[in-house]
C-alpha cells in the first residue's frame, strides 16, 4: 500500500463526485420530521505510520456515556463557539480524548460532511499523526484507543450491510468489523467513503 501521506492527499483532493454521505443512505425512505437544523461536528481520521503501513486510529467510547455507550467511534464531537472551524474542532476533541497534541499532527483536508441521524453534520477531517504519538484516553469519555490497518478499511470488499430496528423499522447501515471490534453506523459509513475517495 502507499504511503499514508500520498494516501491522505489522494482522499483531499478526490473529485467532488465523490460526496458526503448521511446515516439515510441505505435508507432513503426514512426522513426525521423537518424543519431539522443540523448542529455542527467534526472528527479525526488519524493516521499513522506504522511498521505494518498506515493505520487509523479509533476509540471504543466509554460504557457509562450517555450517548453511543461502548460503540466505535473517531476522536472528535461537536464544534464549539470557540473553534475556528471544524478542522480546529477535531484537533481540539482529539487532545482532550486521547492526549493527542496538535502540534504533532499534519492536516491534509477535509472530506464532505456526513449527516446523521441525531442531527449532526459532520465534518471528517484527514489528518497523518507524526511519529512517537502515545494514546491517553479520557477514561470518563473513551474506554480503549486502537488502530486498524488502513489497508482493511480502504477495501470496499470488506464493508457488509446489516440491519436492526430503529423508531420502529427496519434500518440498514454498513459495518468493517476488526478483530474483536464491531465498527458501524456514522463511523463506518465514513470510512466506506474514505475507501471510495482512495480507492
Amino acid at each position: 500500500m502507499d504511503r499514508a501521506a500520498d494516501i491522505l492527499a489522494r482522499a483531499a483532493r478526490a473529485p467532488v463526485s465523490v460526496g458526503g454521505s448521511s446515516d439515510f443512505d441505505l435508507n432513503p425512505g426514512f426522513r426525521l420530521p423537518e424543519p431539522r437544523p443540523l448542529k455542527p461536528a467534526a472528527v479525526l481520521i488519524g493516521v499513522t505510520e506504522g511498521a505494518r503501513g498506515p493505520a487509523v486510529v479509533l476509540t471504543k467510547r466509554a460504557s457509562g456515556l450517555r450517548h453511543h455507550p461502548g460503540q466505535i467511534a473517531f476522536p472528535g464531537g461537536k464544534v464549539d463557539p470557540n473553534d475556528a472551524d471544524a478542522i480546529a474542532a477535531a484537533l481540539r476533541e482529539a487532545q482532550e480524548e486521547v492526549a493527542l497534541d496538535p502540534s504533532g499532527v499534519q492536516i491534509f483536508g477535509t472530506m464532505p460532511q456526513h449527516e446523521t441521524v441525531t442531527g449532526y453534520a459532520i465534518t471528517p477531517v484527514l489528518a497523518l499523526i507524526q511519529p512517537g504519538f502515545i494514546p491517553r484516553p479520557a477514561l470518563d469519555e473513551v474506554e480503549e484507543v486502537f488502530t486498524v490497518p488502513l489497508s482493511h478499511l480502504a477495501e470496499p470488499g470488506n464493508y457488509r450491510v446489516e440491519q436492526r430496528r430503529w423508531l420502529g423499522q427496519w434500518r440498514a447501515y454498513y459495518t468493517v468489523p476488526w478483530g474483536p471490534y464491531y465498527i458501524w453506523g456514522a463511523t463506518a459509513r465514513m470510512l466506506r467513503v474514505l475507501a471510495e475517495r482512495v480507492k
